[in-house]
């Protein structure tokens, strides 16, 4: 029986088999991609350049975007190469590198996304204590244990599928090397290890996904009992950009691993992965920025200064 030290490469699943659709493709994913560079290329920017971004709500939406650049950038580059050169095959150690990456990095980010719901639970609900729960410390902690936790995530994840021996020869039905897809191809007894693993991984999600919950339970109620509407305004753009956020990152990953096989064919599959993997890293940016006036004015002011081409750029408190 061959196990997984015997197969070189993997073959990933083809866009399409006529040349116009694939450079199609290509083109498609290249402006998604940079749309996704330059959106969090601009955050990370305002972020570290104006001081009055210095705030741990900031310093968490600057992670974020340091996960989704990472996110993107371990799927859509070969996705793009292989249908600019009409190729799908990918090698064992670059599957493996994107298994790896790619979970290290949803962990991570659904991590901080817990992270930050906690952010704003404490400053709507618990505004006097802030400072103390949330100093520059606890957030520094925080932010390494939600990368930490990403990273203990896909290596027990990338370990135990790899170490299954597989059967069903080397043909990935999807654009990048997933989990789900790779299972496919091992043994059925084998299966079942990973398949505990998966399982155990699902429980903590939904638990951390109640928390999230009941922490926008607290928010919502402690905003509507909020006399002054200017507060009530200010306090919905501070939550509804992360809520719209975490609602795309788990209705389009729970979709993709938990739908039905009976509604489940290639290219629904190879739609919902696109949707989960490639498009929110490119949507968030805009989504953070649409109703945040402070990342409004950080960036317009990040824009002048690059309009500008001056040497010596005026800091961020010459156009407060």
């Amino acid at each position: 029986m061959p196990n997984s030290s015997s197969v070189s490469e993997f073959l990933l699943l083809a866009f399409a088999d006529t040349r116009e659709l694939q450079l199609l493709h290509f083109g498609l994913f290249l402006g998604i991609y940079l749309a996704a560079l330059l959106g969090n290329g601009l955050i990370l920017t305002a972020v570290a350049c104006d001081h009055h971004l210095h705030t741990p709500m900031y310093f968490f939406l600057l992670n974020l975007a340091l996960l989704d650049l990472g996110s993107i950038s371990t799927s859509a580059p070969k996705a793009m190469a292989n249908a600019l050169w009409d190729t799908r095959a990918i090698s064992y150690k670059g599957c493996v590198a994107q298994v790896f990456f790619l979970v290290f990095f949803f962990g991570s980010e659904y991590s901080l996304l817990i992270t930050m719901a906690y952010d704003r639970y404490v400053a709507i609900c618990k505004p006097l204590h802030y400072g103390s729960l949330l100093g520059s410390r606890a957030c520094a902690k925080m932010a390494a244990a939600a990368w930490g936790s990403g990273s203990l995530y896909a290596v027990m994840h990338t370990a135990n599928t790899f170490s299954l021996p597989l059967c069903q020869g080397n043909a990935v039905d999807q654009f990048f090397c997933e989990i789900p897809q790779i299972l496919k191809l091992s043994c059925s007894d084998a299966y079942l290890r990973e398949g505990r693993l998966i399982m155990f991984s699902a429980c903590l999600t939904t638990v951390c996904f109640v928390f999230i919950v009941v922490s926008y339970v607290q928010i919502f109620r402690a905003v509507l009992r909020m006399p002054s509407e200017q507060g009530r305004h200010k306090a919905f753009s501070m939550c509804l950009p992360h809520l719209a956020v975490i609602s795309l990152f788990l209705s389009t990953v729970m979709f993709a691993h938990l739908k039905p096989p009976s509604v489940s064919s290639p290219s629904l599959d190879l739609v919902v992965s696109f949707l989960y993997s490639v498009v929110p890293p490119a949507v968030n940016p805009l989504i953070y920025s649409m109703r945040n006036q402070e990342l409004k004015d950080a960036l317009r002011k990040l824009m002048h200064c690059c309009v500008s081409e001056s040497r010596n750029c005026p800091s961020s408190s010459a156009y407060d």
